[in-house]
């Protein structure tokens, strides 16, 4: 086993309250546990945040600088936002 450094939290109570039923429930057998897997689930969305920014939006924004005539203007991307939001509640209101 690793070593193991002691921290001392402060929580809200109603966190707090989670986690002690978390525990009573048998989700987990300590609040360290219930800590540790918030913790390993932060790293993992941070790290698959870092690997959407590197592998999707870096490469799709070099490709924009190399070549900034593929780009959509603001306002044609708004004008069609608009029009779908505006179609989906003429739907929603037909429908009821």
């Amino acid at each position: 086993m690793t070593a193991v450094a002691k921290r001392t939290v402060s929580l809200p109570a109603e966190q707090a309250g989670w986690i002690d039923a978390l525990v009573a429930q048998g989700a987990y057998a300590s609040a360290s546990e219930v800590v540790r897997a918030g913790l390993r689930a932060l790293q993992e969305r941070d790290a698959a945040v870092e690997r959407w920014l590197r592998e999707e939006v870096a490469p799709v924004f070099d490709a924009m600088q190399a070549d900034p005539s593929r780009a959509i203007p603001a306002d044609e991307v708004f004008q069609t936002l608009r029009a779908h939001h505006a179609r989906r509640l003429g739907a929603r209101r037909s429908a009821a």
